[in-house]
């Protein structure tokens, strides 16, 4: 697999991102190969947990937008990446056109991001608990993996948040209000902030935050602890508590969010963002984006 890597020790099964060249940056694979790992795991019965993580300097920095906000293709931001001419996605990554003077179709446009949510969801709705560790950056579409996870294990100073709040982006698997609730998740997705990973443990966001030195220390207990409960007793606890999320409408918000998600760089913010993306380069672009709010957390933010 291009994207990521998988194995089994004990009871685990380990799902590790593997593109720390790019953040981990997500590609029109990744997605699907976590959903097949997912199943992998989920039809293998010496597995009882599934641990997700990594590689590099961080857990995921988001979509792969580099390349394609540069307007040097249209697809991944990976050509490596790319769908073949005549694949069955090569129409789908008009999603990731922006020509203000052509015409964007927002069904297509759903089509491709509602697959990619599919994927994400794969965590959720995986039979098998799934604990995710982060370490260093978690940011924009790097959180729908985090978030759809069951338990979060997250290094004190890693960075998580969604800052394509901003503009260009919204969060397509919808999860932070189901997470932290709508006060907190307002708080976050009106300004873009990010929380630590010590005020993540705070608000309810990750279960135990630890520095760097004891972090795969702390994530392996508390998997080894999972992973001695039989799978049946497993199963129906995340049947029963997911439920309850089930209930209260996650999947008609997660329609309104990846629709949402492709209005927001079709707006005259989003193109013009992409502009400047074109213009001076995505980093920068980004950079000019988030100046304005510095680099504060909501428990830091001074004024």
């Amino acid at each position: 697999m291009p994207t990521m890597t998988y194995q089994v020790t004990g009871r685990i099964a380990r799902i590790t991102l593997d593109r720390p060249e790019r953040g981990n940056g997500i590609t029109l694979e990744m997605p699907r190969e976590l959903a097949a790992c997912v199943e992998r795991a989920n039809l293998d019965p010496s597995v009882h947990v599934i641990a997700l993580a990594g590689n590099g300097k961080g857990f995921c920095g988001g979509y792969d937008l580099v390349a394609s906000a540069e307007q040097r293709m249209s697809g991944t931001g990976d050509p490596a990446h790319a769908p073949p001419p005549g694949s069955p996605l090569d129409p789908l990554v008009q999603l990731r056109n922006h020509d203000p003077d052509g015409t964007w179709d927002p069904m297509v446009d759903y089509q491709m991001m509602s697959r990619n949510v599919r994927g994400f969801m794969s965590l959720f709705h995986s039979d098998k608990p799934v604990v995710c560790k982060v370490h260093g950056f978690c940011v924009a579409g790097g959180t729908d993996m985090a978030l759809c996870s069951d338990l979060l294990v997250i290094e004190d100073v890693a960075k998580i948040g969604y800052p394509p709040a901003r503009v260009w982006g919204v969060p397509t698997t919808a999860v932070w209000a189901f997470r932290i609730g709508i006060e907190k998740a307002k708080r976050l997705l009106f300004t873009g902030d990010c929380l630590s990973g010590t005020e993540a443990v705070a608000w309810g966001l990750a279960t135990e935050a630890a520095p760097r030195a004891l972090l795969d220390e702390r994530f392996e207990i508390l998997l080894e602890r999972i992973a001695r409960m039989p799978v049946n007793q497993l199963i129906m606890m995340k049947l029963l508590i997911n439920q309850t999320v089930a209930s209260a409408g996650l999947q008609a918000t997660q329609i309104l969010g990846t629709m949402f998600d492709g209005v927001s760089r079709h707006t005259a913010e989003g193109h013009a963002f992409q502009a400047r993306a074109a213009q001076a380069g995505f980093k920068q672009a980004v950079r000019e984006r988030d100046e304005p709010f510095g680099d504060f957390g909501p428990s830091t933010f001074k004024g």
